[in-house]
């Protein structure tokens, strides 16, 4: 129901975490259990959990979507030189992935669309140096990994699925991350499905899931060993401790056992949004995201672009002086400082990922959101815009 008069001051933040009153009791159990380390009986659980939910044959829980990331990077067995293609507009974790993997990231345009990685861009970046890509899903919708994929097996590139936004998402009915060689999650307070930090490297290969295990078991076969393969576990490969705590498992099974309604409750937002601010759209006042119909959303993030910084900056504050929270997105990689100064990225031009950044606002939307507070939500943009 939209809600009129006068503005209100009553606080709506940007985020606020989902969590229900079962996360208490299994909270509880792992600390009674004494079993509180990384990959304990909990994370056993979830991984079979994620296993089942997103149709992917192995599922290994990690301390952030950033060391899921940097597994797969180890994994490529990148030399000096070689070169890995992502979009400009991410978080910085892909980039420092490939950097901590040994290779060199190269940046790429987004499209105007859906704001994800600009096919005909990346075909243009590919050189006898490049060896893998790694496609950001932005907001909860996918990347075109079918022609990503074609792409990449002409030239026999490995495909990593940067699916920290896409976690229950599909594409052509495919759950993202499962799609391509090796997808990583993100399970940070931020996200939809949250366990405070944490994240999941995935993947169909099986042979790539063993490799992967060695590496998150600090280069050691510790998993072999548990699983009476080997009769004493010892260093022999490089990796690093990525496994997480079953007390942070704990707070993400309950958040998989709440995952169409958490899902759900943030597409009634999305659609109150796209519905209330239909006319704003119309007279040109502002775009609404776009969803192509290949995809199925998990609503991620709710964005509107507006037609300039200076509107953005000014929006911003007269929400915030209405108590609504709302914040930009990523400063584009190939602007930063590191980018320009270390890795030599002065020169280079991504128009439509620069645009984007300037313009782009999002909106508050979280499952506790109620239709009044998407409500009023629409209502003040309506009157700051005019």
């Amino acid at each position: 129901m939209m809600q009129t008069g006068a503005p209100r001051r009553a606080l709506i933040p940007f985020n606020v975490p989902h969590l229900n009153g079962r996360v208490f009791n299994d909270l509880k159990g792992v600390i009674e259990s004494g079993s509180t380390g990384g990959d304990g009986p909990v994370c056993k659980a979830v991984e079979e959990t994620l296993r089942t939910l997103f149709s992917v044959r192995n599922a290994l829980l990690t301390t952030s979507g950033t060391h899921a990331l940097e597994m797969a990077m180890i994994l490529l067995r990148l030399k000096p030189g070689d070169e890995v293609i992502t979009p400009s507009f991410t978080f910085v974790s892909g980039a420092n992935a490939i950097i901590r993997g040994g290779g060199r990231p190269v940046f790429c345009e987004i499209n105007d669309r859906s704001l994800t990685l600009d096919l005909d861009d990346l075909q243009r970046r590919i050189t006898k140096k490049t060896r893998a890509i790694i496609p950001v899903h932005y907001a909860g919708v996918s990347a075109e990994m079918d022609e990503i994929l074609e792409i990449a097996a002409e030239h026999n590139l490995s495909v990593v699925e940067d699916a920290a936004q896409g976690v229950n998402a599909k594409y052509k009915g495919r759950y993202l991350g499962t799609i391509a060689h090796a997808g990583a999650y993100s399970f940070h307070v931020t996200k939809n499905y949250n366990s405070g930090e944490g994240g999941a490297f995935v993947t169909q290969d099986d042979a790539l899931a063993r490799a992967a295990e060695i590496t998150r078991e600090k280069g050691t076969n510790r998993s072999n060993f548990l699983r009476g393969e080997v009769d004493k576990y010892t260093w022999i490969d490089c990796g690093s401790s990525y496994v997480l705590s079953d007390i942070l498992a704990a707070v993400l099974k309950s958040q998989l056992e709440d995952l169409d309604l958490i899902r759900l409750r943030r597409k009634r937002i999305h659609d109150l949004y796209m519905t209330g601010l239909k006319d704003l759209e119309a007279r040109e006042k502002l775009r609404l995201p776009y969803v192509p119909p290949f995809c199925e959303s998990n609503y991620h993030i709710f964005y509107i672009l507006l037609r300039s910084e200076s509107e953005r900056i000014r929006v911003m504050q007269k929400l915030k002086e209405d108590g609504i929270g709302s914040t930009f997105h990523y400063v584009p990689l190939h602007s930063s400082p590191y980018a320009r100064e270390t890795l030599g990225m002065k020169g280079l031009e991504l128009p439509v990922t620069d645009r984007i950044y300037r313009t782009l606002l999002r909106l508050p939307i979280y499952p506790r959101l109620t239709d009044e507070d998407a409500g009023y939500v629409v209502e003040r943009l309506g009157a700051i815009l005019g």
